[in-house]
């Protein structure tokens, strides 16, 4: 029987469909809503994915998404050189500069270690890592501290593990981000690693001493 999806569609479903987190519901839905929409919608989201491929590239020195050779965060004198945070993906630095808790330089790994997956350090930018801590130290201007950021998987986790050893005795600190209930969650559904990583990082609310 033949197809009853012309060959421009299927072919656009199927674009969808390979993109991360659409399922072929959802690439049918995109698809026949772009049928619908006004043609110059049509034409801009064309020409955006074409931006995206030619305009933006990667910083040659944190390896942030740019649109020159060095992103906006290391062209900016303001930002604190000698702390440096490493994160698995370019979202993550969007998601911290969010907060405004941050103002120091950014280091993308670009995925993190995962054996089952068949991606070692060596297909990470861990090596670029290891020469920018390198260069400061040789510049006399050693880390102050190095923030690992990894997500809180089992891959995030041991990329963590393996970026404290690498870097031990090379900076001052190597910390890691804290874990815990987040805001609005309920203990009871709170996994046992969360819960054991909420205890060990408590803190007192206030000091007070006793009569």
């Amino acid at each position: 029987m033949a197809s009853l999806v012309i060959a421009p569609v299927a072919r656009l479903i199927e674009a969808f469909n390979r993109l991360p987190g659409i399922g072929p519901k959802t690439a049918q839905r995109l698809t026949y809503h772009l049928l619908r929409a006004p043609d110059a919608e049509a034409r801009a989201l064309a020409s955006a994915l074409v931006a995206v491929r030619e305009e933006v590239v990667f910083c040659e020195r944190c390896f942030n998404i740019s649109d020159a050779p060095l992103c906006p965060i290391c062209r900016d004198p303001g930002r604190d050189a000698t702390r440096l945070c490493v994160v698995e993906e370019p979202l993550d630095v969007l998601a911290i500069e969010r907060t405004s808790e941050f103002r120091g330089a950014y280091h993308v790994l670009h995925g993190a270690i995962s054996p089952i997956d068949g991606v070692g350090p060596d297909r990470l930018r861990i090596r670029e890592l290891l020469e920018r801590v390198d260069a400061a130290a040789a510049a006399g201007s050693p880390l102050v501290e190095v923030i690992l950021a990894t997500n809180p998987t089992l891959e995030g986790e041991a990329t963590a593990m393996y970026l404290d050893e690498r870097l031990a005795g090379q900076v001052r600190s190597v910390t890691r981000i804290a874990r815990g209930i987040p805001v609005g969650g309920d203990l009871e559904y709170a996994d046992e690693v969360t819960l054991i990583r909420a205890f060990q990082g408590r803190r007192a609310l206030a000091e007070r001493s006793l009569p």
